[in-house]
């Protein structure tokens, strides 16, 4: 969003200029604020870029920077009063859209890197494959650009901008960002320990998702940490990202060969070949992240058990 019209739409929602600081010292609630002020100013910046379409990695970022806030108000909402629970399931109501144009954007920028590999004369069918994607993703972008245009998406920004500078609950007790993330910790090595010896995927998926859950609430606890807990914080982030990278590629691999397979279906001839290519690819894609997310998941939990030894 242009500095000029950003600053307008701050204003409108009794935004600040400048983001909100937390100190290190400061209780958790400024904290919590703050991460969501910070969030909420980098949705606004990129909401232009994902009307617009230019750049798929504004859209990418605008539903990180949602997912951050969602994952906050799941974790820590509590501080910040009653209404961060139906926020979240708002959020929850966007991030929908969002995440629909977004796994189209991944699977398009895939296919075509993966078809610019193959021999010439399986370019064409591949790009009639590509195109058949990118005329979904047209209809979905449509649908968001309504979701972005709605009241309920002016509401939902405004009800965000109250929560970062709401009043704590009167029944609030101290909180401790830290030593908070044990819970998210917990959670995940508790998904972890119930998988068998070869997950369904969906279940790999799922695991992913409270691997971000784990990361951004170490993103929220950072800002509040010591010196020395910063550092094994840093390395929890790490961690966690490679985490979420391994298993990233795991599920876009899973849903690349199912888009195949069901592509495969309904046609025939050169696209039906090159689908079927394409299908082998990812496969032979899904196999290598399952040879190596435990280890992965044995770094985030080592860097864990540091935080809390």
């Amino acid at each position: 969003m242009a500095t000029e019209s950003l600053h307008r739409t701050l204003a409108e929602l009794g935004l600040p200029d400048a983001p909100v600081e937390a100190r290190p010292a400061d209780p958790a609630v400024h904290h919590v604020r703050a991460k969501l002020d910070r969030e909420i100013r980098a949705l606004l910046a990129h909401e232009p870029g994902t009307r617009s379409g230019a750049d798929p990695e504004d859209l990418h970022q605008m539903r990180v920077a949602l997912r951050r806030m969602r994952s906050v108000l799941k974790l820590s909402g509590r501080l910040v009063g009653a209404g961060a629970e139906p926020v979240r399931a708002e959020l929850g109501w966007l991030g929908q859209s969002l995440g629909e144009v977004r796994d189209y954007d991944v699977l398009i920028g895939h296919l075509r890197e993966v078809i610019a590999d193959f021999e010439v004369r399986d370019q064409a069918p591949g790009h009639r494959l590509v195109s058949k994607f990118v005329s979904e993703r047209a209809a979905a972008k449509r649908r968001l650009t309504r979701a972005l245009s709605s009241a309920r998406y002016s509401t939902l920004l405004r009800e965000v901008s109250l929560l970062t500078r709401a009043e704590a609950a009167p029944e609030e007790v101290p909180h401790n960002l830290v030593t908070g993330l044990a819970k998210p910790h917990r959670k995940l090595a508790k998904a972890v320990g119930a998988l068998p010896a070869d997950p369904p995927d969906d279940d790999l998926h799922a695991l992913r998702i409270h691997g971000k859950k784990l990361r951004y609430a170490a993103e929220l606890a950072q800002t509040s940490a010591k010196k020395k807990q910063a550092a094994k914080i840093k390395e929890l982030l790490k961690a966690t990202k490679d985490f979420q990278t391994v298993l990233g590629d795991h599920q876009d691999a899973v849903v690349a060969a199912e888009r195949m397979r069901a592509v495969i279906e309904s046609v025939d001839g050169p696209m039906g070949f090159v689908a079927g290519r394409i299908a082998e690819r990812e496969l032979a894609r899904r196999a290598e992240a399952r040879a190596v997310w435990r280890s992965s998941w044995k770094a985030v939990d080592a860097a864990a058990k540091a935080l809390h030894a």
